[in-house]
């Protein structure tokens, strides 16, 4: 177990909202607003092409160090219909070059501005395409240090990678950010209040993907059913489950809800979770026994969903997340340099 982890398992944040932005919807949406302050990265879109004949994106920042300089290199796992270009993305990009660091955002198939192949798409428990990528960068040359960040959904994928491969994974560290420990807590929470905003939102989206991708003769699964879907139970059930091999939202939801994955992961791995995030519920957050000895949950009373924001000014706002995640990356290749421990895969 890495040094740099507190003793506790779950601890609290020492994050605290800005006055002016203290409720958690406001948390959550700001950061995507034009004004929010959020800087451009450039980056060169690379294909990724799949051992199963199909292809993603990758997005790379340019201008980092050269591929065999020993840099260390960060994985940016999105969330749900997002892309590179997510703010959070953008944010945690930025504040990778200024550390002088190699980063990527691995796009989930069909996400961002790049079509896959198959018919099939994306979902929670997809996990072989983290694993095909990573292990395929040091094929490529890369020799420094390998983390990874994942947000939401991309969080969720990354705990269940990390469980999956336990010490055989390449990756140095990992953090992840507004974790849905359960999909069917989340699917839950969604569905009531105010969340039921985000539910719309993200189910339009995610219904002009597939009609972007098949039509009522093509489909894979019942079209109507999908079209009228008011949920996100609704859709799993009729399309992320029978598109991806499951008998339906439950067997989806228990398959892959990244609970049941924290138990055996053994690289360092920081969450951060918001009690406040409208995404979730407080109870979603798993107990310490449910934790191996190197991960930590970092909760906060506030902080909506990927939202954290902070500042004394509306045009001033200061945002925790790269910050917070780039330290304790950074923290944990210290570790090993100092206790001259080899970097996994090297």
């Amino acid at each position: 177990m890495a040094q740099h982890l507190p003793e506790n398992r779950i601890f609290s944040s020492p994050f605290r909202p800005a006055w002016w932005l203290s409720n958690r919807h406001a948390q959550t949406i700001f950061p995507s607003l034009p004004w929010s302050g959020i800087p451009k990265v450039k980056l060169k879109s690379e294909p990724l092409e799949l051992p199963d004949g199909d292809v993603t994106m990758v997005d790379w920042m340019v201008g980092g160090p050269p591929v065999d300089t020993g840099a260390p290199l960060l994985i940016i796992l999105h969330g749900l219909e997002g892309s590179a270009n997510s703010s959070y993305a953008r944010s945690l990009l930025h504040a990778a070059a200024d550390m002088g660091w190699r980063a990527a955002v691995l796009h989930f198939r069909d996400c961002g501005d790049y079509r896959n192949r198959l018919p099939r798409r994306y979902h929670a428990g997809e996990t072989n395409d983290i694993r095909f990528f990573v292990e395929s960068l040091r094929t490529a040359g890369h020799e420094g240090p390998l983390m990874a960040a994942g947000f939401s959904l991309g969080g969720s994928v990354l705990l269940k990678y990390l469980g999956e491969n336990g010490v055989s994974t390449p990756l140095h560290a990992a953090a992840a950010i507004s974790v849905p420990f359960s999909l069917h807590d989340s699917s839950v929470a969604l569905s009531n209040g105010f969340s039921n905003i985000y539910q719309y939102y993200l189910l339009k989206r995610m219904k002009k993907a597939i009609r972007r991708k098949f039509d009522q003769h093509t489909a894979a699964f019942d079209w109507d059913r999908a079209m009228s879907a008011r949920s996100f139970s609704e859709f799993d059930d009729a399309v992320t489950a029978p598109l991806h091999g499951f008998s339906g939202k439950d067997e989806y939801y228990d398959r892959c809800s990244s609970i049941g994955f924290l138990a055996e992961i053994r690289r360092p791995t920081l969450i951060i979770n918001a009690l406040d995030d409208p995404f979730m519920t407080p109870a979603s957050i798993p107990g310490e026994e449910r934790l191996s000895e190197d991960v930590r949950i970092e909760v906060s009373s506030a902080g909506g969903h990927v939202g954290f924001v902070s500042g004394g000014l509306p045009w001033r706002a200061e945002y925790y997340l790269p910050s917070r995640i780039i330290a304790f990356l950074d923290s944990c290749i210290s570790d090993s340099a100092q206790v001259g421990r080899p970097l996994p895969s090297m």
